[in-house]
């Protein structure tokens, strides 16, 4: 037993050291991975990168999508602007054209127009020069008719301050009613002269717009007269007073009708 006892031990130590070794390796090697668990998890990265890369092309799809409709929807309302722009110009033009041509006309129809004024301008200065030439050879009734007329010829016709229209109308009335008067028999009461110094209101005859008489009630006096180039001219015609109160008195119902014999000077 003491035999056994004495002799050394020496395998002990180089079990511990094994161990421990052991139990070192395997630490190392739970810490480091092994190469088919490095290209697990890469791939794991790998598919998790294209998952985030199809989603984001998945939405940029999309959005180009929807941004492509309102493009196209955009470039729709471009194009029937340019449309609409384009009509609007071509009715613009178009009555630019019309508007041209009737300028055009207008114009030369003012040119004509103007000359023709010009022309006129002439004819009625002629007229109202006439016109007044013949008023002094009116008799007093028809003078006083027409005077509102008169009184708008104008002084001078080369200044006239009124248009040429109204220029017109107011010769033309003054002819009218010259025209009525002249185509008519008319009475008239007036103060005439007697010739003999006497003055007496008497129903003045006028034949026409030429010729006038005239006599006292009683039928003993009487004149004549006639359109002078100065103005009326009235002279004595006692010799005819007679016949010259009876055509007033028929004229005045105051008699029957009948043929009466007027004197009558050709001047």
């Amino acid at each position: 037993m003491e035999a056994k006892s004495s002799q050394p031990r020496v395998r002990k130590p180089a079990k511990r050291t094994a161990l421990v070794l052991a139990l070192g390796l395997l630490s190392a090697g739970a810490l480091a991975p092994s190469p088919q668990t490095q290209d697990i998890e890469s791939t794991k990265a790998a598919l998790e990168k294209w998952v985030e890369t199809q989603r984001v092309i998945s939405k940029e799809r999309a959005d180009w999508a929807v941004g492509k409709e309102a493009l196209e929807m955009r470039v729709r309302l471009v194009e029937q602007e340019i449309e609409t722009l384009t009509k609007r110009i071509a009715e613009a033009q178009a009555s630019i054209t019309e508007a041209d041509t009737k300028r055009a006309g207008l114009v030369e129809e003012y040119d004509e127009l103007k000359a023709t004024g010009e022309g006129l301008n002439g004819v009625i200065a002629e007229l109202e020069a006439r016109t007044k030439a013949l008023l002094p050879r009116l008799p007093e009734p028809i003078v006083d008719r027409i005077r509102p007329l008169s009184q708008a010829l104008p002084e001078d016709s080369a200044d006239a301050k009124i248009g040429l229209g109204l220029r017109f109308q107011n010769v033309v009335g003054i002819l009218n009613q010259v025209d009525r008067f002249h185509r008519e028999i008319t009475l008239s009461p007036e103060v005439r002269d007697l010739g003999d110094g006497r003055t007496a209101e008497v129903a003045v005859l006028y034949i026409g717009a030429s010729r006038g008489y005239f006599a006292t009630a009683d039928g003993t006096s009487g004149g004549m007269g006639y359109a002078g180039p100065n103005g009326w001219v009235w002279t004595p015609a006692n010799d005819a007073a007679p016949e010259i109160a009876r055509a007033v008195a028929i004229l005045q119902n105051q008699t029957i009708a009948d043929f009466v014999g007027l004197p009558f000077q050709l001047k």
